[in-house]
């Protein structure tokens, strides 16, 4: 194994959950790893991050987005939403590949403002829906309205993170937004309106110097962390919450839809799995044709 620290990313509570859990309950040290968890974004603010009006053409924005410290050097392993994780994988100058499915199973619900005349998802025919370009809250909204609405009906804009997505639709600046826990839950709390909700997987990343030894050992703790978290989710709740701003609402863990919190063990990306959103992805235009799964996916590693 190699003998120096590991440097793994850590974003949203919600996917990250299980590192925490290995850490806190001590799992990477009994795996005898060292692992160090680096917050996404390098200390950005991501309000300051919002751009002067939603962007509509997804080419205008870096699929990297809030994950770009992997091409950077920052950390070696990183999960986001699974088809994101194909799209930077292909756009990366670092040769990094998926490695393996993570083990938060997530969920985007696209909201709508108490006082909105949309109720159902069709209603969100040529009405703004803020996401984040090449994460899950795209390719999940784009996902949930082709089954209603035609896709040049379908208008999801660029906004930035969950928080940013829920003040737009809470200033007006959207119609709708798509947004995960604890965001979801936040919307509930505040009689905002949920118009459609989809669970999706998402995937591992690696660079190419991660030590397959070391991976092995990150892995086993991840496993016995789902093992803790699907005995209870109570004590680790607060990570969520804690992502709430006080200004919007004090969100306590009870409040939290639990069922909507699920991790299952990591697992290898198949290429029939691969496949299919291959062929979802290009026909979109948001994955080259070139990108196959050979070129995406590392097997070795994981």
């Amino acid at each position: 194994m190699a003998d120096k620290k590991t440097r793994v990313e850590v974003n949203n509570a919600v996917f990250s959950l299980p590192y925490y859990v290995a850490r806190d309950e001590g799992y990477f040290d009994e795996e005898g790893i060292e692992v160090e968890l680096i917050r996404a974004g390098s200390g950005r603010d991501r309000d300051l991050d919002v751009p002067d009006k939603p962007i509509e053409d997804h080419t205008m924005v870096e699929s990297y987005g809030w994950h770009k410290g992997i091409e950077e050097g920052e950390f070696s392993l990183y999960r986001a939403c699974e088809w994101g994780q194909i799209r930077r994988t292909q756009d990366s100058a670092n040769d990094v590949r998926v490695i393996s499915k993570r083990a938060a199973v997530a969920t985007q619900a696209i909201i709508v403002a108490p006082d909105s005349p949309c109720n159902i998802p069709s209603d969100l025919a040529n009405k703004t829906v803020a996401v984040n370009f090449h994460a899950g809250s795209h390719y999940v909204t784009l996902g949930l309205l082709g089954g209603y609405l035609e896709r040049d009906e379908i208008k999801a804009v660029h906004v930035g993170g969950p928080k940013q997505r829920f003040d737009a639709v809470t200033n007006g600046t959207v119609d709708a937004a798509a947004v995960m826990e604890p965001w979801v839950s936040v919307a509930e709390k505040l009689d905002y309106k949920v118009i459609a909700e989809a669970y999706y997987d998402g995937a591992e990343v690696a660079m190419p110097s991660l030590d397959p030894d070391a991976y092995a050992a990150i892995d086993r703790a991840v496993k016995k962390a789902v093992v803790k978290l699907n005995e209870s989710l109570d004590p680790y709740l607060h990570y969520l919450c804690s992502e709430v701003p006080p200004e919007i609402c004090e969100l306590k863990p009870e409040e939290l839809h639990k069922p909507r919190l699920r991790y299952n063990d990591p697992r290898p990306y198949t290429e029939a799995e691969y496949e299919y959103i291959y062929e979802w992805m290009t026909s979109w235009n948001l994955l080259d044709e070139e990108s196959v799964y050979d070129k995406i996916v590392e097997e070795k590693v994981a």
